[in-house]
């Protein structure tokens, strides 16, 4: 049984096309900004079969046209790599195009075999620097970059997704720092830059929970001009969300 927080059907943020969107529950980060703090507790969400998560992307299938398909995201979805592995072969078996958003953080065989099969991964880099992840994530992010290496070893195509928190990762040491680490990879197939928001404070509130960001004002247009500038110095497709 897979844990699923939620759904959303018909996203356009989460890969390619038109696409279901798989929200799994439990993350192994505790980043200051996370939109959705209740998909953290891994014991949480609804127990779903994965026949019926097959059986709602199948149904959906003529809606993704060529370029859609499912997302896998969280949370983390790696957490739950050894449930999601058959589930994500029978989508492929289907003609569905699979795509997992993750922050790399977990590693394991069942990890190892899922990021093999999925059709591209949506890779969450936080901070490239290894103190200032930390500050904002509470973890370290040398598995993460690990996770990136593994994946331009293995010609695996992925997405870069950065988001740029004023005072965290904002900074043009913080912007140069990622593309000296990862700017040579040929498979990242595109950076998405994406601007801070407070769209999950209200959740903070209703769970009882401290937002410690809330000092940090939202990302002005030039600001997100000026990153985007920056890391087009070292990756070639360089996209504002």
């Amino acid at each position: 049984m897979l844990r699923v927080h939620s759904y959303e059907s018909m996203g356009t943020f989460d890969g390619p096309g038109l696409r279901l969107v798989v929200f799994l529950q439990g993350c192994n980060f505790r980043c200051l900004y996370c939109a959705n703090p209740d998909t953290i507790e891994a014991g949480e969400g609804k127990p779903t079969d994965p026949a019926e998560i097959l059986r709602i992307a199948v149904d959906q299938k003529p809606f993704y046209g060529k370029r859609g398909g499912v997302t896998f995201s969280g949370g983390e979805p790696t957490f739950q790599a050894a449930e999601l592995v058959p589930l994500v072969r029978a989508l492929k078996e289907a003609g569905i195009h699979v795509c997992i958003d993750s922050n790399g953080g977990v590693w394991n065989p069942a990890v190892e075999e899922l990021l093999g099969l999925v059709d591209l991964v949506l890779l969450d880099v936080k901070q490239a620097d290894p103190e200032r992840h930390r500050a904002l994530t509470g973890r370290e992010n040398t598995q993460t970059l690990r996770t990136a290496a593994w994946l331009e070893a293995h010609g695996k195509p992925f997405w870069l997704r950065y988001v740029l928190v004023p005072g965290y990762s904002d900074a043009e040491a913080d912007i140069r720092t990622l593309g000296e680490r990862l700017g040579g990879y040929k498979s990242v197939e595109r950076v998405e830059l994406l601007p801070y928001h407070t769209l999950g404070v209200h959740k903070y509130e209703a769970m009882g929970l401290e937002y410690k960001l809330r000092h940090v004002r939202e990302n002005t247009p030039e600001e997100l001009d000026r990153a985007a500038a920056l890391l087009r110095e070292y990756f070639p497709t360089v996209i504002v969300n």
